[in-house]
C-alpha cells in the first residue's frame, strides 16, 4: 500500500488500450503536465451545459492554475486518467484523496462527440483499480441531478450505492472493491464492446484493398480478385500508386483519396511499407485493417518492434488489426458474402466458426475442412495474432447466430485468465474445440511476445477441461470433432454400433469401450447387397434404434458392398439425423475414392439435390470413435449444473498490507520467500492456520520449544530436501518426554552431519525444528504459482511417492467453483485414499476442500505470490492440519484481466 503522502513515478503500468462500446478503439493512460495544451484544447471543444455539469458553473477557458492543478498529480492521492484517440483528448477522469485515506472523490468529464461509447464506465474501472493499488477503498462524487448521463454511469457500474440529495447536489458513496455484480456488469461490457468490434471487422460496408497488383499470382491480385468473386455485397475499392485502373475499377493512390469512408482496409504491401499505409489508414478514419504482409516475425527484435509499434499506432486511432502475416479473414453470410482472404473462392456456408494463427497452419486448416465438407460462418487467420486474437473471435461467436460451433488452433495464449473466462461462457451455449501447440516445449512460435510456462504439462489440458473445451492434438482431430458438433450432440456417453462385418463391430465396439464410451447395442448383420432393399431396411433399422432410446450416439461402420455408392448411404444417415435430432457417425472403412470424397460423403449443404444437414463421416472407424468420445465427454461436462464460485471470509486489506510491506524495496524479477511467522500470518488472514514450529539449535532450546508448544512433539530437519523424510533419519515423530527428545536431538545432529550442505537451513535458521505432534492422517499437498503464461495454477496431490515419483497430480486455474474444488481433491489417482482405502476410515475431505477453496481465493486475488506451498497438509478423520507453509513473494506483473477492461499486449 503506498504511503497517501507520497508522490509516485508515472505509473506505466496503468496504460491500457481499451475498446469502447461501438467497437471503437482508443488509448488509457495516466495525464502528464505536457497534456495542459491538449486538456485546454478538450475544455474549449466543450459545450456550455457539458462544462456546467462537471464544473458547476460555466468557464470558457481553464486558467493556468487549473491546467497545472489538473494535469500535476501525485499518481497516488491525486490521480487522473485521459482516453485519446490518436492526439486528442476524449474524456478525462480523477480521483482526489480525501481527509479520511481511504476515501476520494471522483469526477469525470466526457466529450461531447463521443458520448455514449461507455468511456465514462472504463474511467470508472480503471480508477477504482489504481485506487485500490494505492489503499483507497471508497468512491465518493457529487453530481447536480440533471447530469443523468454521470449518475447512470455509477448506478450501473454493479457497485453498491449510498445515493443522498443535499443542496440541489446529488452525494454519491460506494465501496470500490469488486463486487460479483460489478464484475459481471465489467464483463458483459466487455463482452459487447469486443464482440461489435470484430462484428465490424466480419461485416464491413466497404473495402479497400491497399496494395491490389495486376501481376497474376501476387497477393494483392489474389485478394482483390477474391473480394469481388466472392460477391461481397458492399462497395470495393483498389488501392495502387501506379496503376489507373485494375479490374476493371478505378483505383486510387491512397485510401485518403477514397471519397467516402472505408470500413475494412486490406493490405498487401512490402513490408518496410506497411507502417506508413496503416498510417494513412488511420487519418483516414477506417475502422479495421488485415495486414496480410509479412516479414514482421521473421525480423528479429526489430521486426518484433516495428509490429507492437503497428498495433499501438493502430488502437491509439481506433482501428483492429488483423495479423501482421494474416491469410485473411470470411464471412458467408450471404448478405456480407466477404471472402477477404487467399482461400481461391468463397467457403462453404455452414455454422463453423474457424480461427487460426500462422498462415500455414491457416491453410492446411482450411484445406482439411474443405476435403470434409464442412461449412463455416465465418474464418479468421490472425498471423502474429498482434492484436486481434481467439479471445476476440469467441466474444463475437458468443453472440453471432449464425456460428453453432468454433474451432481454433491456438500457437499461444495472450491472456489465458480471461481465454479460460470466455471459453467456460461460451461452451454452455456452443462446442469450443481447441488445437493447441506444445507452448510448453523449447520451440516458441515468431511473431508473439509468448512466455515459457513453469507449469506442469498437465495444467493447461486441466484448465481447458475446467472451462468445458474440446481439446485435440492435430488438425485432423480438430477436424474430425468439428464434423460431430456441426449435427446434433450426444446427451451421453451410451453408443450404439451398427455394421455389415461383425468382426469390424466388434472392433468399433472396443475402441469405443476403450475412449470411455458405453456400448450398449451391437448390430453386425447389416445387408447391404442391393440398393432397393438394403437403403429402406438400413432407414428403418436405423430410425427404430434411434428411437428406442438405448443409445445417445449411433455408430454406422461399414466395409465395401457393391452397388451401394457410399453417397447414397450418407444421404440416409444424415435424414434419419435430421428426422430424429440424433447424432449419427458414419465410418466408410477401405474404401478409396477421390482424396475431395474420401472423408467427405457428407451430402453437401449447398449442392443442388441436397437439403440434408451433414452427416459426420470418416474412413477410419477409430478416428470417428475417438471424436465421438470427445464430444460425449463435453456433454457430460454440459450436463452438470453450472456451480456456484468458492466463498469464505478473508481480510484482504491485512494481506495487502503484508504482502506490499514485504515487498518493499524489491525490483525486477526478484523473489522473496517470506518467514514461517509472515506465512503463517499471511494464510492467517485467508483463515488458513499453521501449526506453529520452531527453529532450534540445541536440546536445550528443544525442550523449551516442546514445552511451550505442548507435548507429544516432532523433530525435524529444516532443510527443504530432508524435513519430511522419515526414511533418513531426518524427521522423529511422537516424542513424548524431555529424555526421549535430547536423544532425539543428539541421534539427529549426528545424522544430518552425513548430508553435508543439503542439512543447511533455510537463511542460514538452525538445521533442527521442534512441532506440535498433529492428528494422524493423510499427508498431501497444496501448491499454488502464478505461471507467466497461464495465470494462477492450484495443484494438489497426495504427498509421498504419488506425487514425487509418479507425478499424480491435478491442477486447476482460479477462481473456482465449489466443483471446480471438489473435482481438483477427486482427481489424483491416489485420492482414493482420502475416501475409506483398505477399509480405513473415510477423512475429512470436507475440510480439505475448503482448505483448497481458501488457497484458491488467495492466490487469485494476489498475483505477487509467485509460489505458495503447503507441505505436509495431514487430513484427519476430523479435521486437518497444515504443517507447513513456504511462501515467495514477487513483484508480479499486473493482471489485464481484473476489475477493469483492457486489451491484452501480444
Amino acid at each position: 500500500m503506498v504511503d497517501p503522502g507520497t508522490a509516485s513515478a508515472y505509473p506505466q503500468h496503468w496504460e491500457a488500450d481499451v475498446v469502447l462500446r461501438d467497437g471503437g478503439t482508443a488509448h488509457l493512460r495516466p495525464i502528464r503536465p505536457s497534456d495542459a495544451a491538449a486538456l485546454q484544447a478538450f475544455h474549449v471543444g466543450q459545450s456550455e451545459n457539458s462544462i456546467y455539469l462537471r464544473f458547476f458553473s460555466y468557464k470558457a477557458k481553464l486558467t493556468d492554475a487549473e491546467l497545472k492543478r489538473f494535469t500535476e498529480v501525485d499518481y497516488s492521492s491525486r490521480v487522473a486518467f485521459v482516453i485519446t484517440i490518436g492526439d486528442e483528448i476524449i474524456g478525462v477522469g480523477r480521483y482526489d484523496r480525501l481527509t479520511d485515506p481511504a476515501e476520494a472523490e471522483v469526477a469525470f468529464n466526457i466529450s461531447d462527440r463521443h458520448q455514449g461509447r461507455g468511456i465514462g464506465s472504463i474511467l470508472l474501472e480503471h480508477l477504482a483499480a489504481a485506487a485500490r493499488e494505492r489503499g483507497i477503498r471508497r468512491f465518493t462524487a457529487e453530481v447536480l441531478p440533471e447530469n443523468r448521463k454521470m449518475l447512470a454511469v455509477f448506478a450501473e457500474a454493479g457497485y453498491a450505492l449510498d445515493r443522498r440529495f443535499d443542496d440541489g447536489v446529488v452525494s454519491v458513496e460506494f465501496e470500490i472493491d469488486p463486487t460479483e455484480k460489478s464484475r459481471a456488469v465489467m464483463e458483459s461490457r466487455e463482452h459487447r464492446a469486443e464482440a461489435r468490434s470484430v462484428q465490424g471487422l466480419l461485416a464491413p460496408r466497404s473495402v479497400a484493398v491497399i496494395g491490389a497488383s495486376r501481376r497474376w499470382g501476387s497477393i494483392g491480385h489474389q485478394l482483390l480478385a477474391h473480394v469481388v468473386e466472392g460477391g461481397f455485397e458492399g462497395r470495393v475499392c483498389a488501392v495502387n500508386q501506379e496503376a489507373l485502373e485494375l479490374g476493371g475499377m478505378l483505383t486510387y493512390s491512397s485510401v485518403g483519396e477514397i471519397p467516402d469512408p472505408i470500413d475494412l482496409a486490406i493490405v498487401a504491401v512490402p513490408y518496410d511499407d506497411v507502417a506508413g499505409v496503416v498510417a494513412e489508414c488511420a487519418a483516414a478514419g477506417v475502422k479495421g485493417v488485415v495486414v496480410a504482409s509479412s516479414g514482421f516475425a521473421e525480423d528479429g527484435e526489430r521486426g518484433l518492434a516495428r509490429q507492437r509499434e503497428l498495433v499501438r499506432h493502430a488502437r491509439a486511432h481506433g482501428m483492429r488489426l488483423v495479423g501482421p502475416g494474416s491469410l485473411g479473414i470470411a464471412n458467408t453470410d450471404p448478405d456480407v458474402r466477404l471472402n477477404a482472404s487467399m482461400a481461391p473462392s468463397m467457403p462453404r456456408q455452414g455454422s463453423l466458426g474457424l480461427f487460426s494463427q500462422s498462415s500455414a497452419i491457416g491453410i492446411a486448416l482450411y484445406a482439411a475442412a474443405h476435403r470434409r465438407h464442412l461449412g463455416f460462418s465465418s474464418l479468421v487467420s490472425a498471423g502474429n495474432r498482434a492484436d486481434v486474437s481467439g479471445n476476440d473471435l469467441m466474444q463475437y461467436w458468443e453472440d453471432d447466430v449464425a456460428t453453432s460451433a468454433v474451432a481454433l488452433y491456438l500457437e499461444s495464449f495472450g491472456n489465458p485468465r480471461k481465454f479460460s473466462r470466455i471459453a467456460r461462457r461460451l461452451a454452455r451455449s456452443k462446442p469450443v474445440i481447441v488445437a493447441k501447440s506444445d507452448i510448453l516445449g523449447v520451440r516458441l512460435p515468431p511473431g508473439h511476445a509468448v512466455r515459457t510456462s513453469q507449469a506442469p504439462p498437465e495444467a493447461l489440458d486441466a484448465m481447458l477441461r475446467q472451462a468445458g473445451v474440446i481439446r485435440v492434438s492435430t488438425l485432423e482431430e480438430l477436424v474430425d470433432v468439428a464434423q460431430i458438433v456441426s449435427g446434433p450432440l450426444p446427451q451421453g456417453s451410451r453408443v450404439a454400433v451398427m455394421s455389415n462385418a461383425l468382426s469390424l463391430a466388434r472392433v468399433v465396439a472396443d475402441g469405443a469401450e476403450g475412449q470411455g464410451l458405453t456400448v450398449t447395442e451391437t448390430m453386425p448383420d447389416l445387408d447391404l447387397s442391393g440398393p432397393s432393399i438394403a437403403l429402406p431396411a438400413l432407414r428403418s433399422r436405423l430410425l427404430d434404434l434411434i428411437d428406442s432410446g438405448v443409445a445417445d450416439a449411433v455408430v454406422v461402420a461399414l466395409v465395401p458392398t457393391a452397388g451401394v455408392r457410399p453417397e447414397a448411404i450418407a444421404e440416409v444417415l444424415a435424414d434419419c439425423s435430421a428426422q430424429r435430432s440424433a447424432p449419427v457417425v458414419a465410418a466408410f472403412t477401405g474404401i478409396l475414392v477421390h482424396p475431395e470424397r474420401a472423408e467427405g460423403m457428407i451430402p453437401d449443404r449447398g449442392s443442388e439435390g441436397f437439403a440434408l444437414p451433414p452427416v459426420a463421416a470418416f474412413t477410419s472407424a477409430g478416428a470417428a470413435v475417438a471424436a465421438l468420445a470427445a464430444v460425449a465427454r463435453y456433454g457430460d461436462w454440459l450436463a452438470r449444473e453450472a456451480s456456484e464460485p468458492f466463498e469464505a471470509e478473508y481480510d484482504d486489506d491485512a494481506a495487502d498490507a503484508l504482502i506490499d510491506a514485504a515487498l518493499a524495496g524489491l525490483a525486477g524479477a526478484e523473489l522473496k520467500r517470506l518467514g514461517a511467522a509472515q506465512s503463517a500470518e499471511l494464510l492467517g488472514h485467508y483463515g488458513i492456520p499453521v501449526l506453529p514450529a520452531r527453529p532450534v539449535a540445541t536440546a536445550d532450546e528443544a525442550v523449551a520449544a516442546a514445552r511451550d508448544l505442548g507435548w507429544p512433539v516432532a523433530l525435524k530437519s529444516t532443510s527443504a530436501s530432508l524435513r519430511h523424510r522419515l526414511d533418513l533419519g531426518t524427521v522423529r515423530l511422537d516424542i513424548r518426554d524431555e529424555a526421549s527428545l535430547r536423544t532425539a536431538v543428539e541421534v539427529m545432529e549426528q545424522s544430518l552431519k552425513g548430508y553435508g550442505e543439503l542439512a543447511v537451513g533455510p537463511g542460514g535458521l538452525p538445521r533442527l525444528e521442534v512441532q506440535r505432534m498433529a492428528p494422524l492422517g493423510q499427508a498431501c499437498v497444496v501448491r499454488a504459482i502464478e505461471d507467466p503464461l497461464l495465470g494462477p495454477v492450484i495443484s494438489f496431490g497426495l504427498a509421498g511417492d504419488a506425487v514425487a515419483l509418479l507425478d499424480d497430480w491435478a491442477h486447476r486455474a482460479p477462481p473456482l467453483t465449489l466443483q471446480d474444488v471438489a473435482d481438483l481433491v477427486r482427481t489424483p489417482r491416489a485420492a482414493e485414499k482420502l475416501f475409506g482405502y483398505e477399509g480405513l476410515p473415510p477423512l475429512d475431505v470436507d475440510a480439505l476442500e475448503n482448505l483448497v477453496g481458501r488457497v484458491s481465493l488467495l492466490k487469485d486475488r494476489h498475483p505477487e505470490v509467485s509460489v505458495l506451498e503447503l507441505k505436509p497438509v495431514v487430513v484427519s478423520e476430523k479435521g486437518l492440519t497444515v504443517l507447513q507453509a513456504d511462501v515467495w513473494l514477487g513483484n508480479a506483473a499486473h493482471r489485464t484481466d481484473s476489475a477493469r477492461r483492457a486489451m491484452s499486449e501480444q
